[in-house]
């Protein structure tokens, strides 16, 4: 009865809603390193036939279908728990650091981890409009060129059509920023709250994030403005 309460009760506490921000975060950078590598496929510039061939994949594959599911469920346990948090760290400052300089004891993107997050929130729901909503519930994306239907697009053709308007491309390469910096603070976060903490290891957990931090969002970034450019055709 207590061991059922107690562990009802731990993602009900601050160090509870911190782990699970924590594993969300995780699972999502994993995400992120599998989504960014299906992606990346286009840098083959082979008329974007690989890339078709991993989203039909993607698209097809019961398992991967499944753990579409996982992650909308970690989305939203993310975003839900972030906001939280928030709303219990602003409710128990009675005093807004009259004595303290926070300036001198964080970076700035880590004390503004929720605006990082907004933002990115809105580009998710603009990506997912974009490419998943018309791939997953509409006719209108092929798996080939084999395949390809009279009004059908491929999805890479879907793609380069999207980033013809430089607008689109600008507001990409800005959320990537923004990931960017919201990663710099909590690739290592994570670790540090679920308590993976060594001396031995912590500086190269610090050092993979801050180039995990970089090397993802570049790779997302140069997506748009290689095909805006004509570099991918």
């Amino acid at each position: 009865m207590n061991k059922k309460s107690t562990n009802n009760g731990l993602f009900s506490t601050l160090i509870g809603k911190k782990m699970l921000m924590g594993l969300t975060g995780l699972f999502l950078i994993t995400f992120l390193i599998v989504h960014c590598g299906i992606n990346a496929l286009i840098f083959f510039n082979d008329g974007g036939e690989l890339f078709n061939m991993g989203a039909e994949f993607m698209g097809t594959n019961l398992l991967i279908r499944t753990m579409e599911i996982v992650l909308f469920l970690g989305i939203i346990a993310h975003i839900v728990d972030a906001l939280v948090l928030t709303l219990s760290n602003n409710k128990s400052r009675t005093v807004k650091y009259a004595h303290q300089k926070p300036n001198a004891n964080s970076k700035w993107y880590s004390r503004w981890m929720g605006l990082l997050g907004t933002l990115i929130l809105m580009f998710l729901i603009i990506h997912l409009k974009h490419f998943w909503v018309v791939s997953r519930f509409t006719d209108h994306i092929a798996h080939s060129e084999l395949d390809k239907l009279p009004g059908q697009e491929t999805l890479f053709a879907e793609m380069k059509e999207i980033f013809e308007n430089p607008l689109v491309v600008l507001l990409y390469v800005a959320s990537m920023v923004s990931l960017g910096y919201h990663l710099m603070h909590g690739f290592q976060s994570a670790f540090q709250t679920m308590g993976w903490n060594h001396p031995k290891y912590t500086p190269a957990i610090k050092k993979a994030g801050f180039w995990f931090s970089i090397i993802i969002p570049f790779i997302f970034a140069l997506m748009p403005i290689a095909l805006h450019l004509g570099i991918i055709k």
